[in-house]
């Protein structure tokens, strides 16, 4: 029961990596704010942990609104009473295309999830977590936000982004007890790889891979709870990967 007694907000609960976190939270635990833009899919991770017996509420939010995000920490803090931990992980792919033909719109569409997103959210998750006393956030990067990827010019620039954007909320926090990482994500078989893999895209993936396969939404979420739990109260400030050495070659 790492989460024994704190209260979580999850971003992009209702799926792959943000569900599995969701519901590893709360068999820690914590009482858990789901988000997203899928309802369904929210409301179904909310029916799993209930089912669990464990304590949930969701609220359809756009992490890209300002006002989402206020609301979120609003809902949290009124439902639950504080808000200890956070993890900022809603996000999207976007077009595939080179640097200079990439959409305009699909640019911002990115960058605006992706990376003000977490900026949004985290602009008032920090004094929610402050004035509770202190706790910890993590942002999920991916093994993007450490190197380049063709195609794929928003989506590496805002990873990137978000790396840089949690180093320096680590440092302005750590006073105030609340700790600040980040974790990077290879190829994890979520509904959003699940779409475009075929027995050939499946392959090539696991190659770039030196353990020879993609990574699971558990294994992911193992490293996030670690995080966020007193067992990782010196850490702060740092980027974990959890990319099967990728990063490694």
């Amino acid at each position: 029961m790492l989460l024994r007694d704190r209260v979580a907000l999850v971003t992009g609960a209702g799926s792959g990596i943000g569900q599995e976190i969701a519901i590893q939270f709360a068999a820690a635990g914590a009482r858990v704010l789901l988000s997203d833009v899928d309802e369904k899919g929210g409301l179904e991770t909310a029916r799993r942990i209930s089912a669990s017996g464990g304590q949930s509420a969701f609220l359809k939010s756009d992490v890209s609104n300002p006002k989402d995000c206020e609301s979120l920490v609003r809902e949290a803090v009124g439902r639950f009473g504080a808000l200890h931990v956070a993890v900022n992980n809603a996000g999207i792919a976007g077009p595939i295309a080179p640097t200079g033909e990439y959409p305009i719109d699909g640019w911002d569409k990115v960058i605006a999830v992706n990376l003000s997103g977490v900026f949004y959210g985290m602009r008032h998750q920090l004094e929610a977590i402050r004035a509770a006393g202190g706790g910890a956030i993590v942002n999920v990067s991916s093994i993007l936000g450490q190197v380049g990827y063709r195609g794929s010019p928003a989506y590496v620039a805002a990873k990137h982004g978000i790396v840089g954007l949690t180093r320096t909320a680590a440092l302005e926090y750590a006073p105030h007890k609340v700790r600040v990482n980040v974790v990077g994500p290879a190829f994890i078989r979520t509904p959003m790889i699940e779409n475009v893999l075929t027995p050939e895209v499946l392959a090539m993936l696991e190659g770039l891979h030196p353990v020879g396969r993609l990574g699971t939404s558990a294994e992911v979420a193992e490293l996030v709870l670690w995080l966020c739990s007193d067992k990782a109260s010196f850490v702060t400030g740092s980027y974990y990967p959890v990319d099967g050495g990728y990063l490694a070659q």
